[in-house]
């Protein structure tokens, strides 16, 4: 059973014993991202998540590295739109060990002035990567495009200009007004004692102090922009996209349904006609990401240019298709047992448990147990899908591709940028 607390800092814990296990799953979360950075601070997030790791007060950066390698230990940090996590799996022997080391990279980072330069040559490594990379680039600019102007469509790397103009001082400034106990939740799952790790939370969190900056953020406009960039590459990438739903919006269980039962399964409608019927595409499925007041839902697929607008017009048709019939009683069900089932499997994995928990905290300010996440999802009917499938492709769909010259898409992208 999970358990929260909260530290008189704010900083809420939330933690879950099980003792048939010896591992113990452990993180911190903090409620800021890349959509909390100002335009000319772009990437200072990532940035700030990358030097926790370049050494402390008492530790250099191979001395981190080198305690979490001693005792088998996993160590970890992503940074996303909206929150930046640094986690660690240790045998429970090391859980205090782990939280030490976690704690003193938080509050004790110096940010030494060569360790940034070096990390900024990292990440611009990391951001020409990504560059070079379409399929994974056309994920990315998707939301870029489609919410331009707005702080989502900032991307969490950053640029190469915005991230050599961040300073020592802009990185201090940045935790101050946003890594704040207030805006933190650490959750814990494994072979714990709840008091120890309450006690061990007090000890090195405890003393902490301040309060975040109010958010004051528009909701984002979402612009079905239709946008081409050539690249000298083989395949075309492309992703569909329309404006989705939040994180705590009552239509995501039947959204989550409409996503699995579109394109998120090997069974899904787009996989098995794109791919397995007419073989357009190795690639093709589908996504939904939620945010605190939005979400986006994509659609992705990578084949031949020559291919790309038979796929485009055949994922159309199965849209319009699908928006008429809805999703059958049995088709649902079929969707449901699937969903449940993955939800549990993930849910034996300590790391996606303690992923789970944050987020609940950071999003819902509770615990959603999984009971009452299955049945939610097991009250969805047909009539709630097809209400969901209406508002869901109400909008154009914007279409964002990266391929070679002559990737035609319904007649609109033929080797130079187009914006309609």
């Amino acid at each position: 059973m999970i358990q929260r607390y909260t530290l008189t800092n704010g900083i809420r814990l939330v933690y879950e014993e099980l003792p048939f296990l010896r591992s113990v799953s452990l993180g911190v979360w903090i409620g800021t991202g890349s959509r909390d950075e100002d335009p000319h601070q772009s990437g200072i997030s990532h940035f700030l998540e990358h030097m926790f790791f370049k050494g402390t007060t008492s530790k250099t950066a191979k001395q981190l590295a080198e305690l979490f390698d001693q005792v088998g230990g996993q160590v970890n940090a992503y940074t996303t739109k909206e929150y930046t996590s640094l986690n660690a799996k240790v045998l429970d022997e090391h859980v205090e060990l782990a939280f030490s080391l976690l704690a003193e990279m938080i509050w004790e980072s110096t940010f030494a002035e060569e360790e940034m330069e070096r990390e900024k040559q990292v990440i611009v490594e990391e951001i020409k990567m990504y560059e070079d990379n379409p399929e994974e680039a056309v994920h990315d600019w998707v939301v870029e495009r489609s919410y331009a102007g707005h702080p989502l469509g900032i991307n969490i790397l950053g640029s190469e200009a915005s991230l050599l103009k961040i300073t020592r001082t802009d990185l201090i400034a940045y935790m101050k007004k946003g890594y704040t106990p207030d805006n933190m939740v650490i959750a814990v799952a494994g072979r714990i004692d709840g008091e120890k790790i309450l006690a061990l939370v007090e000890s090195m969190f405890g003393q902490a102090r301040g309060k975040r900056d109010e958010l004051k953020q528009s909701l984002p406009a979402f612009t079905p922009v239709k946008v081409f960039d050539p690249r000298p590459i083989e395949q075309a990438h492309v992703c569909l996209a329309v404006p989705g739903f939040s994180y705590t919006d009552a239509r995501m269980y039947a959204l989550a349904l409409i996503n699995h039962s579109l394109g998120a399964s090997s069974s899904s409608l787009l996989f098995q006609e794109v791919r397995e019927n007419r073989g357009l595409a190795y690639n093709v499925f589908s996504y939904h990401t939620p945010f605190r007041d939005s979400g986006l839902f994509t659609i992705y697929y990578g084949c031949s240019p020559d291919r790309a607008d038979e796929v485009y017009q055949l994922t159309e048709e199965m849209i319009r298709h699908l928006r008429v019939r809805g999703i059958d009683v049995t088709d649902l069900n079929k969707a449901k047992m699937q969903m449940i089932s993955s939800f549990w499997l993930n849910h034996e994995n300590t790391s996606s448990r303690i992923g789970r928990m944050a987020k609940n905290e950071l999003y819902f300010g509770r615990q959603l147990e999984l009971d009452e996440a299955v049945a939610a999802l097991q009250s969805v009917t047909p009539a709630d899908v097809k209400f969901v499938l209406e508002e869901l492709f109400r909008s154009p769909l914007a279409v964002v591709a990266l391929g070679p010259y002559g990737t035609n898409i319904e007649g609109g992208m033929q080797g130079e940028n187009t914006d309609g």
